[in-house]
């Protein structure tokens, strides 16, 4: 399954600048507002050593890591819903993403002018997901419409629940509160997630610090204000610096890892927003690898085995019979697939099995 994240953020907050360095895409990051006219689109493969571990005990002959697509967006500015700025053209692109990476101001910068004139990253959160909830408000409200006359009418239940649904929604947004702050069941979920509203996504609040923040491992207060924030959330806070993931961004793979180390980072900041964007999603990556090829595909936290087998292709769902398991470690461990069955560690598993992080998959099929 692919899956995507979309990049916002006031303008001159860093996010094309991050997107550039994650993406390598070139996009234009220019220091003043609306540089980035167009939505740019990078897919770039998720980093994943085990790959490499087990191309070797295979010997493969490529690798293919799974991949996410990157948007990004341009910056919006208050008023974005009522169309200033580059008002619902952009809001539009958002609708299409799994979830919103919000690039977050942290770092003081005399060169880079801020479009309200100071760094205040709480008043920057406000005003985006002011624009959003506005957004999302007009949405819902013709939602409303749409379904009140045959809910009035007592006979159409599937139109009854929608209009509750909509409203308590409806209700949450116009207090201010995002849609996914609504305590909501599977059924009541599935109607939102239909409408695409921007504030029912998940969202990973990207703190933009500066390399000295960075290098010192030390929250400055701004990423301070922002953790305490989201604690009133179920989001991400992920501390990053555009700048030196610009830097890594022109280094080879084992120049980037030299330069994490000397840097003292334990990983980069496309790494951090990986993770964050999995757990946030509930997202897990499941291995194949033979001598043609070693890879790995991402599925959802509680997908059985025929649905894992789907995503490589229908035919293997379709005819699924068992599926061949052996966990990542215990392979690792073994050395080979013929020394890990020798270990009783590989084990057949029938329709009803579900998948975990790790697992190396050969998958029995019958079409």
């Amino acid at each position: 399954m692919g899956f995507s994240l979309g990049i916002v953020g006031l303008p001159n907050v860093g996010k094309s600048t991050l997107f550039n360095a994650i993406t390598k895409a070139g996009a234009e990051a220019s220091n003043y507002p609306f540089c980035t006219i167009d939505p740019n689109v990078g897919v770039v493969t998720v980093p994943d050593e085990r790959l490499e571990v087990l191309s070797m005990i295979s010997g493969s002959k490529q690798l293919l890591p799974t991949a996410i697509e990157f948007v990004d967006i341009a910056g919006l500015v208050k008023g974005a819903s009522k169309g200033e700025g580059l008002g619902n053209q952009f809001l539009a692109n958002i609708r299409e993403v799994s979830a919103i990476v919000h690039v977050v101001r942290c770092f003081e910068n005399s060169q880079v002018i801020h479009v309200d004139g100071s760094v205040d990253p709480i008043r920057d959160i406000d005003v985006i997901n002011t624009e959003l909830i506005l957004a999302d408000l007009q949405t819902v409200e013709k939602r409303v419409q749409a379904v009140q006359k045959k809910a009035k009418g007592g006979q159409d239940k599937e139109a009854i629940a929608q209009f509750n649904c909509f409203s308590r929604v409806f209700e949450a947004l116009s207090a201010g509160k995002p849609a996914r702050a609504v305590d909501l069941n599977e059924d009541e979920e599935k109607m939102i997630r239909q409408i695409s509203l921007l504030t029912f996504k998940p969202v990973i609040y990207a703190a933009n610090v500066s390399e000295e923040d960075i290098i010192s491992g030390e929250d400055n207060n701004f990423v301070k204000r922002v953790k305490e924030f989201v604690k009133s959330e179920n989001n991400e806070v992920v501390v990053i610096s555009a700048q030196i993931e610009s830097e890594i961004s022109q280094l080879e793979e084992a120049e980037a890892k030299e330069f994490l180390k000397e840097m003292g980072m334990k990983e980069s900041g496309l790494s951090q927003l990986v993770g964050s964007s999995y757990k946030l999603l509930g997202l897990i990556t499941y291995l194949t690898t033979g001598e043609k090829e070693t890879r790995a595909w991402t599925i959802r936290k509680g997908t059985k085995a025929p649905g894992a087998a789907g995503v490589i292709h229908t035919d293997f769902e379709r005819g699924f019979i068992k599926a061949e398991i052996v966990a990542y470690e215990d392979l690792k461990s073994a050395g080979s697939m013929a020394k890990a069955k020798e270990n009783g560690t590989v084990r057949l598993e029938g329709k009803e099995y579900i998948m975990h992080d790790g697992d190396v998959v050969v998958f029995k099929f019958n079409v």
